[in-house]
């Protein structure tokens, strides 16, 4: 029997809520965290809405317990607020004989003070420190520094797939018996250069994003982290940790088909969600709900919609997208979405689909419009497409 891949910890922190309970609690309610940029000096502010966390980085960096002058970027600070809840929640900083790795994903890295280093160097002669933490390790590292954690360190970088391909490191590796337990999931903060990227394909929604509806303007980027604690069934034997649920099943594609948009058919997501439901041993019947990657662009939405389609046939999932509470966090969008479908089995609920209005006309399904609770959650899907056509899909069972 291959190995049990078991959740025994969590943690959070984005727009709606700087814990886990903050977050359900937002989610429950139905209250998004999209609106006006407070955070980022930028010329888009009175255009964009945003899901931005709502603390600037000194009142980050007090939450942390860090030093201003130590020269973290928003998006260390970020990590290391939600990895320390998760880490405390698993208790990771006992039973040292275990083999315990952090892996984590982030694209963005330190840019937020890297954008300053510009307007120093003219006037600084020396070496710039802004550009100690651009890299994308740097988060990694110094989280790891922070929690301790030596064993086993890397850092993942695949677009708006990064921390689901982080999570699904960690299970290959614990299966493998390479590592114990790991810490896994990703990072990610808003930046001016962030803004201006997606601003320039033209894809970024100026009123709450609508997935999944007919008349879909776009994304409203985000920010946040997430990171959740995988065991093996004879590392839990060990800590005691309560089990919240098992990760059952991941599958990873990488279909190519151009630099930012999916293909028109999904044949990259329909291969991710095929070989993640392969892996789980479940058939397509038993999967309750689909937290879809559902983005709210044109592209996105109708070829997830299709992949999904291809894959279920008749007896579709429930199915919602949940960036309309926490905007796309992209490479932080994998975990932060991965606790988002975590909370239905643990609550029995179901996410509804926010401004939805008018079906596509190009698909057969229509997204979950109000939250369901009462009816049973045993099998969750978590999808997170990438651009470059990386695909990830995560499949979380109830115990």
């Amino acid at each position: 029997m291959p190995q049990r891949i078991l959740v025994t910890g969590y943690g959070i922190i984005s727009s709606i809520g700087n814990t886990v309970q903050e977050c359900y609690q937002s989610m429950i309610a139905g209250v998004p965290g999209i609106g006006r940029i407070c955070n980022i000096d930028t010329v888009l502010r009175d255009e964009l809405i945003v899901g931005e966390v709502k603390r600037t980085l000194p009142e980050l960096l007090d939450m942390a317990g860090i030093e201003p002058e130590e020269g973290y970027s928003r998006n260390t600070v970020l990590g290391i607020i939600a990895s320390s809840e998760a880490f405390h929640h698993a208790r990771l900083h006992e039973n040292q004989q275990l083999r315990t790795g952090l892996i984590s994903a982030t694209t963005v890295g330190g840019m937020d003070r890297c954008e300053l280093f510009y307007n120093d160097f003219l006037t600084n002669e020396t070496r710039n420190a802004y550009i100690d933490s651009y890299d994308c390790a740097d988060s990694t590292e110094r989280i790891a520094s922070r929690l301790n954690l030596t064993d086993f360190i890397t850092t993942i970088s695949t677009a708006c797939s990064s921390a689901a391909n982080a999570i699904l490191l960690g299970a290959r590796l614990i299966r493998s018996g390479k590592l114990d337990r790991v810490l896994a999931g990703g990072c990610e903060s808003l930046t001016k250069f962030h803004l201006n990227g997606f601003n320039s394909l033209k894809i970024l929604d100026q009123k709450p994003c609508r997935p999944f509806d007919k008349n879909r303007a776009g994304i409203n980027l985000g920010e946040g982290s997430a990171y959740l604690v995988l065991e093996s069934e004879e590392s839990q034997k060990i800590t005691g940790n309560k089990p919240i649920c098992e990760l059952k099943g991941w599958g990873n594609a990488c279909e190519a088909f151009h630099q930012t948009a999916s293909s028109p058919d999904g044949v990259g997501a329909y291969l991710a969600m095929k070989k993640a439901l392969e892996l789980s041993g479940l058939k397509a019947a038993d999967i309750d709900y689909i937290n879809a990657h559902g983005t709210g662009t044109d592209n996105n939405d109708i070829s997830e919609g299709k992949a999904i389609e291809t894959l279920f046939g008749n007896r579709i999932p429930m199915v919602s997208s949940t960036k309309q509470y926490t905007g796309h966090t992209t490479s932080a969008a994998g975990s932060i979405e991965a606790i988002l479908s975590i909370f239905c089995l643990e609550h029995q609920v179901i996410w509804p689909n926010l401004n939805f209005a008018e079906k596509i006309d190009e698909l057969d399904f229509l997204p979950v419009t109000r939250l369901i609770t009462g009816e049973p959650v045993r099998a969750v899907m978590s999808n997170s497409f990438g651009f470059g056509g990386n695909d990830t899909s995560l499949i979380f069972t109830k115990i």
